[in-house]
């Protein structure tokens, strides 16, 4: 069985940084994309980052520059550098990955249970 577990959520002010952890366990052959998404109360989860395999990464317009998105392909596991933080930034940010387990022979997709980053003076 496959899981991901985030952390590293928590109360930061406004202008501070933050940094999320996400670890992929279990049965895994291989990781293709790993991917940040965050929803904010009221709103619809939106895309925040993504990285390939090979490390290529992509954001969305309102993070660039302040997020940096990594990973640690020996720990299966996922970063998000998260710097000079603004109130908006404020949901529960949730990991997924395009995982293939051992015994498959396709890519299923797989989601952590969310941690949440509240930016506030």
């Amino acid at each position: 069985q496959v899981r991901l577990v985030e952390s590293g959520g928590g109360l930061v002010q406004p202008g501070g940084s933050l940094r999320l952890s996400c670890a992929a366990s279990g049965s895994i052959f291989r990781i293709n994309d790993m991917n940040w998404y965050r929803q904010a109360p009221g709103k619809e989860r939106e895309f925040v980052a993504t990285t390939t395999a090979g490390g290529s990464t992509n954001y969305a317009d309102s993070v660039k520059g302040r997020f940096t998105i990594s990973r640690d392909n020996a720990k299966n596991t996922v970063y998000l550098q998260m710097n000079s933080l603004k109130p908006e930034d404020t949901a529960v940010y949730y990991c997924d990955a395009f995982i293939r387990p051992y015994g498959l022979s396709y890519f299923a997709q797989y989601w952590g249970q969310g941690t949440q980053v509240t930016v506030s003076s």
